[in-house]
């Protein structure tokens, strides 16, 4: 997939609150942010980073076309060779653009989402995805609604209100348990009426897909962390119940991985007292049970938040 705007990178920089995923051999990189001298720098999203998992060698991709704004907090899915990324903070302003890039032949370019049929999700922020039978299915996340865009406090959990006084309009800020659904092959978002015990409103949790069963944990300000799990062929949501005593500790800003057909790993992300965690926690979702996996090898990760994997 090389092509000629590709450069080889020594070293690349580190960086958090980024995205990334696996294609083939392939590791690709989008977006994040470094502290340099205490003060937030985002990387451009007109460049894309390709890790080669078999050399060991990074390069960098241009990406032109219609280039979205550097974003931060945003979601990024990848689906049939296309990288979707929705929401995020631009020059902090909330927005719910989408955009997309066809990676699967060697000109990358960007596009805009427009011209979509349905209702577009409000704008938010730390929300996450699950992608199954080519759709995009998003869950949660913190952001903000008009007055008209409350339906009840069992799906948004307000946080503050703002207005803007020539214009009377009033903005409520606060945290979502909502699920949307955009179907790229008919442009089409959806809103499904999803069924039993759904999990509290939240952002900065994190998800992984297994089968027709999407989960997400975490994301709340609890001592130990919470799991759940909505059907995507039912919309049916399971709360499930922890069957062992020694759990994860209750944190944001992690990771949520599919390691077998029914096993998730989790890893990382920031406690609730503040506190940078490394550990790493096996999920059996048959058996219910999370077990603590040690790090045998010496170069053991450092404790990180905003991680992607």
């Amino acid at each position: 997939m090389a092509g000629e705007e590709e450069a080889q990178l020594s070293p690349v920089l580190a960086r958090s609150d980024h995205i990334s995923f696996v294609e083939g051999n392939t590791l690709y990189v989008w977006g994040g942010c470094r502290c340099v001298d205490g003060k937030e720098t985002f990387f451009p999203s007109d460049e894309i980073l390709l890790y080669d998992m078999e050399s060991g060698i990074w390069s960098q991709r241009h990406v032109g076309g219609e280039v979205p704004p550097v974003l931060s907090q945003a979601c990024g899915a990848y689906l049939q060779g296309v990288l979707y990324i929705f929401g995020g903070c631009v020059h902090n302003a909330y927005t719910n653009q989408m955009y997309c890039v066809d990676l699967s032949h060697g000109e990358y370019s960007w596009r805009e989402v427009t011209g979509t049929l349905g209702a577009t999700p409000s704008p938010r922020i730390r929300h996450s995805c699950w992608v199954y039978r080519n759709r995009l299915i998003y869950f949660g996340g913190y952001g903000c609604k008009t007055l008209s865009q409350i339906n009840n406090s069992k799906t948004f959990l307000l946080d503050e209100t703002s207005w803007a006084i020539g214009s009377d309009v009033f903005q409520f800020w606060g945290w979502n348990n909502e699920v949307h659904m955009f179907e790229p092959a008919s442009a089409t978002w959806t809103k499904p009426q999803t069924q039993g015990q759904g999990p509290d409103p939240r952002s900065s949790h994190a998800s992984a897909t297994l089968g027709q069963k999407g989960y997400i944990c975490g994301g709340l300000e609890t001592q130990t962390i919470d799991i759940h799990c909505l059907d995507l062929t039912t919309w049916m949501w399971t709360k499930i119940d922890h069957h062992a005593t020694h759990l994860p500790r209750g944190r944001t800003l992690h990771t949520l991985t599919a390691i077998s057909d029914h096993k998730l790993f989790l890893f990382g992300g920031l406690s609730t007292n503040g506190e940078v965690l490394s550990d790493g926690w096996e999920f059996d979702t048959v058996t219910k049970e999370w077990r603590e996996r040690d790090h045998v090898h010496k170069d053991k990760p450092r404790g990180r938040r905003g991680s992607a994997t």
